[in-house]
């Protein structure tokens, strides 16, 4: 399966000039919307020289800028399309429909964690650990599911763990109580929700720490957060997987319960006896 330009770039960032490093950063700070722009105007916004941007686009493999653009117009295109549009002709998926789809889902999962390095994941256990703050979860229409899940396991991990439900105006006025010592984590697939979108930014005004949990395109949250994280979501179908992205929650529940092992299994003791 081929890597798109987030993923290159995740691959590839630790090896990069510091020059690089900005445009590269703009990028997914701006994803894709900078990279269709000139390379003056990506140049300009980056604050470094147009033979940089072609040097970053080479190191991410492509033999122009044309080829660069090209492939983010094509994800810009994916990150748009309605399951109307990802509709199958009966019989495209051959006589056994649940494999192509195991097959696929197998492949996200690969995909997704070859772009994800283990120092990703133990920087944002290092951030959800965080023992003087608050920690919020919320998802999308399909993925809040996901955000609640999570909740329920870090809610006996660590103390002060809210998974904000119901409606939007109930979980928007719980941004009175978030700080710079807290941490919300989105989860937030195509088609990305402006809810969520408007959450983040008010939440990041007040200090919040930004993790977001988002597809191989890229929420427009990612300019906003401070970790990134993206799973695989495209199946043979004319729905999106959240696999990948449950995946990534129960990887960061684990690595969680591994650095807060003493404190978790005290934690535990004391929920059992309770019960």
């Amino acid at each position: 399966m081929k890597s798109n330009v987030a993923e290159l770039i995740a691959e590839r960032l630790d090896t990069m000039p510091a020059g690089e490093r900005r445009a590269a950063q703009t990028l997914i700070a701006n994803y894709p919307l900078i990279g269709l722009k000139t390379v003056a105007e990506f140049s300009q916004q980056a604050g470094v020289s147009s033979p940089t941007i072609l040097r970053f686009v080479a190191r991410l493999s492509f033999h122009n800028y044309a080829e660069f653009q090209a492939a983010l117009q094509d994800e810009l295109a994916a990150q748009l399309q309605s399951p109307a549009l990802r509709t199958y002709e009966p019989g495209s998926l051959g006589k056994e429909a649940a494999s192509p789809v195991l097959e696929a889902t197998l492949d996200n999962l690969r995909e997704t964690f070859r772009h994800i390095s283990d120092r990703q994941i133990d920087n944002i256990a290092a951030c959800l650990a965080e023992p003087r703050g608050h920690m919020f979860l919320i998802g999308g229409r399909f993925t809040d599911p996901l955000a609640r899940y999570m909740a329920a396991h870090l809610a006996i991990i660590r103390p002060n763990v809210f998974h904000l439900a119901g409606q939007e105006s109930m979980w928007r006025d719980r941004l009175i109580d978030m700080g710079k010592h807290d941490v919300i984590l989105i989860f937030d697939i195509r088609r990305y929700q402006d809810n969520l979108l408007q959450l983040a930014e008010k939440a990041h005004q007040r200090g919040v720490t930004i993790v977001l949990i988002t597809d191989q395109w890229l929420s427009p949250i990612a300019r906003l957060a401070r970790h990134v994280v993206a799973g695989r979501t495209a199946m043979p179908s004319a729905w999106d997987s959240s696999v990948a992205q449950f995946t990534i929650a129960e990887s960061l529940i684990d690595a969680l319960t591994r650095r807060l092992e003493t404190e978790s299994a005290k934690r535990i003791r004391e929920i059992e006896s309770l019960r």
